[in-house]
């Protein structure tokens, strides 16, 4: 942000040359001044960030498309969910229903 005016330098020419929006400079100037953490007289720097030594996030699996099930329990009783539903408490439904 303060390379704008430096050497002539207007805030859509600092904005190509950072790949991002005037409105994002003004926004954080606007935030800045807000907070007391930024002036023109003292202006602020962009600092490079290399993003080359961060990990590549894991990727969560592809949820599995959900189907409705039907399940017929020894009493007589038919029990209808969703497929997604956690093991753990459907082992708690079966368990309610056929006890009750």
């Amino acid at each position: 942000m303060s390379e704008v005016g430096l050497g002539g330098a207007s805030v859509t020419q600092v904005a190509q040359c950072h790949e991002i929006t005037r409105s994002q400079i003004y926004g954080w100037r606007r935030d800045l001044k807000k907070k007391g953490l930024w002036s023109p007289d003292r202006g602020t720097v962009f600092l490079p960030v290399d993003f080359g030594s961060c990990p590549e996030p894991r990727s969560a699996p592809a949820p599995s498309r959900s189907v409705p099930v039907e399940l017929r329990l020894s009493n007589g009783r038919c029990l209808r969910f969703d497929s997604g539903i956690d093991e753990e408490a459907l082992t708690r439904l079966i368990r309610a229903v056929d006890a009750a």
